[in-house]
């Protein structure tokens, strides 16, 4: 998610400064970062975050890791969309030794995938392709504590608004009991769970599809592929089309990632399936 848009939007939005309109001014540095969180907390109350999620976030600290993986990524997605002999290394990169645990998984969640596709009509190989990309079928997630990502991101002045609604939704996620606080750690910008879904994304598209009672798309495989793909369709997925270059459902890719090397790169896999 990813999971999905915010890695490659820092191609899109590098030189973009954002200032804040409603909290403490945003800064290049850790400066003032505790005045942010007072006047983001009294924000998130206004707006019916309770204390779980306002604790959570006077627990959350600034970090220059963080800040230096959004500069880092920047760099990269411009890169990788220059020409095709970046676009292979891009491909190769992230495809490299992914074929054969890409069939296993398909093969092991063989009746998930046929309820999926059911459900949403979205083939189950561009599921399983983003599932592996994105975190090795969940075996690494990440270890970044999100609260902490978000608050960094949104006190700094390149993309406060983009990150500033991802903050609010995270905290309203601790409130709703979908994950706690301690379970929300993920990618660099704030990405969560096996499909690495922004907090934004996780808050309107993700689904209980093992009926739980809990919208888990960190442990929960079943829910993280389904909500994956009620995100698609819910962005024009047509159901069971093609989804080349130059079809509708390649354009909707666009809504996972605007990086349009890792668009081509999730048909390409997924068609090689």
């Amino acid at each position: 998610m990813t999971v999905a848009k915010i890695v490659a939007a820092a191609a899109l939005a590098g030189s973009m400064l954002i200032a804040p309109a409603a909290y403490a001014a945003c800064s290049d540095t850790s400066a003032g970062f505790n005045a942010f969180k007072k006047d983001f907390a009294k924000k998130a109350k206004a707006a019916g975050v309770g204390r779980k999620g306002r604790n959570a976030l006077s627990k959350a600290n600034y970090s220059n890791t963080v800040i230096k993986f959004d500069r880092r990524q920047a760099r990269f997605f411009k890169s990788a969309g220059r020409s095709k002999t970046n676009f292979e290394k891009f491909y190769a990169k992230k495809t490299r030794g992914l074929a054969n645990p890409t069939r296993a998984q398909l093969k092991k969640n063989r009746k998930l995938f046929n309820s999926i596709e059911g459900a949403y009509g979205v083939q189950r190989e561009v599921l399983a392709t983003i599932w592996g990309m994105e975190t090795a079928f969940g075996g690494y997630t990440g270890k970044i504590d999100t609260i902490s990502a978000l608050a960094t991101l949104t006190h700094d002045c390149r993309r406060t608004g983009l990150f500033e609604p991802n903050l609010m939704a995270a905290l309203k996620i601790i409130d709703k009991g979908w994950l706690p606080a301690s379970s929300m750690r993920g990618a660099g910008h704030g990405e969560l769970g096996q499909t690495q879904f922004m907090a934004d994304n996780y808050l309107k598209y993700a689904v209980d599809f093992n009926n739980d009672g809990r919208r888990d798309l960190v442990k929960s495989r079943a829910d993280a592929l389904a909500s994956a793909a009620n995100y698609l369709r819910r962005h024009g997925w047509q159901p069971m089309e093609s989804y080349q270059p130059g079809t509708h459902n390649f354009g909707v890719l666009n809504s996972w990632n605007e990086s349009t090397a890792y668009q081509r790169t999730i048909a390409k896999f997924a068609s090689s399936l």
